[in-house]
């Protein structure tokens, strides 16, 4: 299954999709289901889908070569004139993300940042936008280790996600269940360390906007295990 590494040399591509009503969310996981199984393009490392929990709607975490290899698939005729007509018809809004993974973290109990649909997580993911200019101070503010995080109820991972772009910031991360997230989400500020207080102030002062859902990984594949396969 994928794993989240800050360094890892993947193009790392949010795919994500909003929608009106579940049964909308349905038919986008189901298409994007078809799409995974079947992939098999130069450079394609893995793809994971996530269904939506708060709002409707889908997140397609996608691990690329380069950015040379999605760009010749984006160019593609079933890609231009097959999937892009298809998503534009079922979903209310698309954004594809290009990003490079710059910081994770885990707890100490895993070994590693795994995103499966055999494992139960709670999936958080917000994208910030920031200014160009803003973005190497937001990295360096959001993408270090966070010692009081560890000891959080229901904290399990989160990773810094950098939009090569400059535009935005994506957080990954992953929490036991809701209700130990929306505790934490809720937590005044006063009961937050001193320095987590302060990088949330900066923050504040150049992310631009912000764009949350909560998901449940549904679905997914990887060339490595396909290679294996064959």
């Amino acid at each position: 299954m994928p794993i989240i590494q800050a360094h890892d040399g993947f193009l790392t591509v949010f795919n994500m999709f909003t929608c009106e009503t579940l049964a909308g969310q349905d038919t986008i996981v189901e298409e994007m289901k078809q799409i995974v199984d079947n992939a098999a393009y130069p450079g394609w490392i893995s793809s994971t889908v996530h269904a939506g929990c708060d709002s409707p709607g889908t997140a397609n975490y996608i691990q690329w070569r380069s950015l040379a290899d999605l760009e010749a698939r984006y160019a593609g005729a079933d890609y231009q004139n097959a999937t892009v007509p298809l998503f534009q018809r079922i979903s209310t809004s698309v954004a594809l993300l290009k990003t490079e993974v710059v910081f994770s973290q885990h707890h100490p109990d895993l070994d590693q940042i795994e995103i499966s649909p055999l494992r139960d997580d709670y999936t958080v993911i917000i994208v910030m936008d920031v200014e160009p200019a803003n973005q190497p101070a937001l990295v360096d503010a959001l993408g270090r280790p966070d010692h009081w995080l560890m000891e959080v109820a229901g904290y399990r991972s989160h990773a810094i996600c950098r939009g090569i772009d400059g535009t935005f910031l994506i957080l990954y991360a992953q929490w036991e269940n809701k209700q130990h997230y929306d505790a934490f989400h809720h937590l005044p500020e006063h009961r937050r360390p001193a320095e987590v207080r302060q990088v949330r102030a900066f923050a504040d002062t150049v992310i631009t906007g912000r764009r949350a859902n909560t998901y449940r990984v549904v679905h997914s594949r990887s060339a490595a295990a396909v290679n294996r396969a064959n």
